[in-house]
């Protein structure tokens, strides 16, 4: 771990031809993101891991100074034993979740900062042995927004609550949720209904939140004091 500022980024794909409207969201989502990591004084690259392959990806996150793991498709329900088939499945991506994974546990045994975001979020627990609700209602919208505002409550045993106090500001659109918990996490927030909104490992720097801190609206306030709150950790484990 250096104290340099080398940011890689992951996401599934650029383009999404059968779906140009939810490409088109993400990419929303990732510029903002982009945006916020600049201004932060990072030097970050995008890498769309299912156009490379999987070492490469390892070996571009070895280099980097920390790892950010974007949202995307829900994540292969095979790779924590869960149905098949439930509302919504949609497309599945499996190479670059086990691609994704594996960057995950390369971050956990080098004990390297990693962000992951919703979908990054879930795989952060389902590569340590957690499984996931393949289906939930409330926590994204129908609307042309997709998103809709929960109210996040920290752990009142999380020794560091500033970096996830977003109170009612968490910007969600997600319909699966961490069930049971991996190996060595524990759960840093909540939603009012319970929902695990947060994650992060005992000892490592991986950190996962189920909201969207990149959200254009409140990039600016929450994502890289996020990543921040990663690298401290990091740093604080040296």
């Amino acid at each position: 771990m250096t104290n340099g500022r080398d940011l890689l980024v992951l996401h599934i794909r650029d383009e999404r031809p059968r779906a140009p409207g939810y490409q088109r969201l993400l990419d929303e989502l990732n510029r903002a993101a982009m945006r916020a990591f600049d201004d932060a004084g990072w030097a970050a690259t995008l890498l769309p891991v299912a156009h490379l392959g999987p070492q490469e990806v390892l070996d571009r996150a070895r280099g980097a100074d920390a790892v950010v793991i974007m949202g995307g498709e829900d994540v292969d329900p095979q790779l924590y034993g869960g149905a098949l088939t439930y509302p919504g499945s949609g497309q599945h991506e499996p190479e670059a979740d086990r691609t994704m994974i594996a960057v995950i546990r390369q971050s956990l045994d080098r004990r390297s900062p990693l962000l992951g975001i919703c979908r990054g979020h879930q795989l952060i627990n389902v590569a340590l042995g957690g499984t996931l609700v393949e289906h939930m209602v409330g926590h994204r919208s129908s609307g042309p927004s997709h998103f809709v505002s929960t109210s996040v409550e920290v752990a009142p045993d999380e020794p560091e609550p500033a970096a996830f106090a977003v109170g009612e500001d968490a910007r969600c659109s997600h319909h699966q949720a961490v069930r049971s918990l991996g190996d060595g996490l524990r759960v840093v927030a909540r939603a009012d209904d319970g929902t695990i909104e947060a994650i992060a490992h005992r000892k490592a720097p991986l950190l996962g939140v189920q909201w969207h801190p990149e959200h254009p609206d409140v990039a600016g306030e929450q994502l890289a004091t996020l990543l921040d709150h990663c690298v401290d950790r990091a740093i604080a484990a040296v």
